[in-house]
């Protein structure tokens, strides 16, 4: 039996998670993400599969964030009819977040459609509808963790907690026959793996002894400061008051699921003890909230048990779910915290509050996760003047602060560490879901002190590697890559013309009057016709 993998996703990027592995006897996908961060990636989400969807025979999900599981409504409105596995938690939270995504998705295009009819511009569809994720739904089937699964003939699959998020997993597959000596061959996709002492999570858990891993790299070039429960609650609370010094709005951009119910968690405990100012926490998405929900109903299963029902549950935290209910807190003067998705800033009501706000120097924004490139987020992150929302310049004068202790993600001496314990990997290693420069800097940490050098692999998207031999052989696929190489890891055009735009306001604005402001401009005509 010939078993192959093809880096369909999250190769040298840390969004579309995706790994297509096909046997003689089936073919099954290793999640099925949406790509977020610059337009060009996106745009991915729109065209064709780079596989059949009717031929796919299942889908093993590693967890529920949209970039492993959001274009699994568009692969069955495309004609996948098989079972997507998952764990319970992850079906519970898949069940919201879905349609959520499908109604974004919606509600984006037909404002993107009426831009384009002004413009003269054809009009979109969405990538998918809320009616689209709906059905999706009913292929679901739930797996236990830590017990086999038969997945396709010869292979089956086994999930352990990876400590990300409410039911992640990483899977452990085995097929028959095709390992060294007549043994099965053995795979660990890592999902994404949780740091240690994360919050509401329980440590990763996996087994040992592989033939191959493909592991998440997303922060493999950083390392954190220790932490510890206490330390991370200090911090928050230093941001807190400092923001409510300034008397002004602070905005926490947030990932809906895990990363929400972590700060509501931390935020309420610490205004019951008094070491920040009580204040009103708006939870300003539909999405979080409902997932908030869906916490509640497992708390059993999270570190904290009852008392995380009970601070999640708070008098403190304000429901807005109505788009009028998130327009009233508009009307706010003071301090007072707004939660609102998305993490990234890319989509959702976050966007609406960072224009009310940004250009105000009482404001706060407080990012709390991973900022991909090209999102709005990494350019506040990245510290710029001037940013373009909704086709309007807003200027950035608010605080833009960083607090990395609520990361779902293992840093790189972490993930180290969890690749170590994995031993044996006898053939290789891949390391993908993340960008160039943490994919580089986790190779270099692993390389010999780990695994050998020459098992350590960096695919690229749309990469095809042939796993039943003694290493992995890579496949010809040059012909049928949908991205150059340097289109994933580096920005693109849309980006730099949104710079350039920024730059060209910035220069006539400081230009010393308008005599100067017309020199400028007809330098740039002159450019233009060059």
């Amino acid at each position: 039996m010939s078993v192959t993998v093809r880096f369909c996703g999250a190769a040298h990027t840390v969004t579309g998670s995706c790994y297509l592995v096909r046997t003689d006897r089936g073919q099954f996908l290793i999640d099925c993400g949406l790509f977020q961060g610059q337009k060009t990636l996106k745009e991915l989400n729109y065209g064709d599969f780079p596989f059949r969807p009717e031929d796919i025979d299942a889908v093993l999900l590693t967890h529920a964030h949209i970039d492993h599981s959001g274009l699994l409504p568009k692969l069955v409105r495309m004609g996948f009819d098989g079972k997507i596995f998952a764990t319970r938690g992850t079906i519970d939270l898949c069940s919201w977040m879905l349609p959520d995504a499908g109604n974004i998705q919606e509600q984006e295009v037909l404002a993107l459609n009426r831009r384009n009819i002004a413009r003269g511009r054809d009009e979109v569809s969405p990538i998918y509808t809320q009616a689209d994720a709906i059905a999706s739904l009913q292929y679901f089937q739930a797996v236990p963790y830590e017990t086999w699964t038969d997945i396709i003939p010869g292979v089956r699959a086994r999930y352990w907690n990876a400590g990300h998020l409410l039911g992640s997993a990483s899977i452990e597959i085995e097929f028959a026959d095709q390992g060294a000596d007549g043994a099965p061959l053995r795979l660990l996709a890592s999902g994404d793996v949780g740091p240690d002492a994360k919050l509401l999570q329980p440590d990763p858990k996996a087994p040992e002894g592989f033939d191959y891993v493909i592991s998440e790299a997303t922060y493999g070039d950083r390392i954190r400061e220790p932490t510890t429960p206490e330390l991370r609650r200090s911090r928050l609370a230093g941001e807190v008051r400092d923001a409510a010094s300034a008397k002004g709005a602070l905005l926490i951009p947030a990932f809906a699921v895990e990363r929400t119910q972590e700060l509501i968690v931390d935020l309420v405990g610490l205004m019951e003890k008094g070491e920040i100012p009580a204040a009103p926490v708006f939870l300003d998405s539909p999405l979080a909230i409902h997932a908030t929900e869906v916490f509640r109903a497992h708390t059993e299963s999270l570190d904290g048990g009852s008392d995380v029902g009970r601070l999640l549950s708070s008098p403190h935290l304000r429901f807005t779910e109505t788009v009028d209910e998130s327009k009233a807190i508009a009307k706010l003067t003071g301090f007072h915290i707004i939660i609102a998705a998305s993490g990234m800033c890319d989509a959702g009501r976050i966007r609406h509050h960072l224009k009310r706000w940004l250009w105000n120097n009482r404001a706060t924004v407080l990012l709390v996760g991973y900022q991909a490139n090209g999102t709005l987020g990494r350019f506040l992150q990245d510290g710029v003047k001037a940013v373009r929302i909704q086709g309007e310049e807003i200027k950035v004068a608010a605080r833009i602060r960083m607090i990395d202790d609520y990361s779902g993600h293992a840093d790189g001496a972490e993930i180290a560490r969890w690749i170590a314990a994995r031993r044996p990997i006898a053939r290789g290693l891949f390391l993908s879901h993340g960008e160039e420069a943490a994919i580089a800097a986790l190779a270099e940490r692993v390389a010999e002190r780990i695994v050998p050098a020459a098992k350590v692999f960096s695919p690229l998207l749309d990469d095809v590697y042939e796993l039943t031999q003694a290493v992995p052989t890579p496949l010809d696929v040059a012909r049928r890559r949908r991205l150059a190489p340097e289109a994933v890891t580096r920005l693109d055009w849309h980006n730099d013309m949104s710079g350039l735009l920024l730059d060209i306001h910035a220069r006539i604005e400081q230009a010393a009057d308008d005599r100067a402001r017309g020199v400028i401009i007809r330098r740039l005509k002159r450019a233009l016709e060059e």
